[in-house]
């Protein structure tokens, strides 16, 4: 079977697609005084963290010691109605704190995989302009480059832009590295709107695909996705609405930045946001949206969340993520093939949190 529609769309969307930088305070250390302390809070920590798991993912029975000899337990998400949606949910425990992770997070950079297929990645300012996306102008010469070119140049009808965006387009071919000048300067400008969209309203400000077919709205989306996963969307009901994913602008502050990426073969620009909350206890949640993207899939989420665990007796983080997608190809597929783009998305999905934990010491 060739490659499915979630499989270069998860090689990236996954727990090392970015150098990501949270906003995060690492939580203060109580030091038990009584030896009793010692004993009782982990084991306390313990159930409190496996009992919440359970509360709202599919995993209800975890065993902590033996997943922390594990790399990374992945299981389908429950079924959803939409046919364009699929979901996957993954667990692991690394060693230290849900602060240490999530400063690995923070710090681990995707484009140095070339696996991963990340071929250029920029942070944003709240307030962008055209020149930061002038690495556009420095994209590497690859099939799906070229490809992202071409589509661009005779306005596919699968770019996912709106009706507006497409008449300005000037089109040409003169000037600059593998993306011409033209076709640079229109997906900055693009880009650029759209950034400032996200920032000033959020995500039911930003303009729908309707260039060509039906309107879809990447907000509509991400809601849908929420919806037909009400466990998880009580379980982050309150952090995500502060954010600005699915509404309009919210109090928590987004690290924002763009991508040129890999979609099965086509070269892809994605406009990201990322947001972080510690909680009670020194856990932690955690969400990265793929709000707008020029193709290959509507909308992509991960959620996480983090508590603090002792295993072996030593201070350890259990992970919980969900990777949640929106995409046109996925509604076309049934049966076999559809449970083959699940058990894809699963393996890249072990396969990317594998190689963060080894490099960033996490294993």
């Amino acid at each position: 079977m060739g490659k499915s529609p979630s499989d270069m769309l998860l090689m990236r969307f996954n727990i090392s697609r970015r150098r990501k930088r949270f906003c995060l305070c690492a939580p203060g250390l109580l030091l038990p005084v009584l030896s009793i302390l010692v004993i009782a809070i982990p084991t306390i920590a313990h159930a409190d963290a496996v009992s919440e798991l359970a509360s709202f993912s599919i995993f209800n029975n975890i065993d902590l010691a033996q997943l922390a000899k594990s790399d990374i337990k992945t299981a389908h998400g429950p079924p959803m109605r939409n046919p364009r949606f699929l979901a996957v949910q993954s667990c692991y425990v690394a060693p230290g704190s849900p602060a240490q992770q999530m400063d690995a997070l923070r710090r681990w950079d995707a484009t140095k995989h070339r696996e991963l297929k990340v071929f250029l990645h920029t942070d944003l300012p709240f307030n962008p302009t055209p020149a930061n996306f002038d690495k556009l102008k420095n994209a590497p010469d690859n099939a799906s480059v070229r490809s992202f070119v071409a589509s661009t140049q005779k306005l596919s009808s699968d770019l996912q832009i709106s009706k507006d965006e497409a008449k300005k387009f000037s089109g040409g071919t003169g000037g600059g590295g593998v993306i011409p000048a033209p076709v640079a300067a229109f997906w900055a400008d693009v880009l650029t709107a759209r950034t400032k969209s996200f920032v000033s309203g959020g995500m039911v400000a930003g303009p729908p695909y309707d260039h060509a077919g039906p309107s879809i709205r990447a907000s509509d989306e991400v809601n849908g996705l929420l919806r037909e996963q009400e466990k998880i969307r009580r379980q982050f009901s309150g952090f995500l609405g502060g954010t600005a994913i699915g509404r309009s602008a919210g109090s928590l502050r987004p690290e924002l930045y763009w991508e040129l990426l890999d979609a099965d073969d086509q070269g892809v620009v994605t406009l990201g946001a990322s947001y972080s909350r510690g909680g009670p206890a020194g856990t932690y949640q955690a969400v990265d949206v793929l709000y707008y993207a020029s193709g290959g899939y509507y909308v992509a989420l991960t959620l996480y969340q983090l508590w603090p665990v002792t295993v072996d007796g030593k201070p350890s983080t259990l992970v919980w993520r969900g990777d949640m997608i929106s995409s046109a190809a996925l509604g076309s597929l049934h049966g076999v093939e559809r449970l083959g783009s699940e058990s894809v998305m699963m393996k890249n999905i072990t396969k990317a949190v594998t190689a963060f934990r080894r490099e960033t010491g996490s294993r």
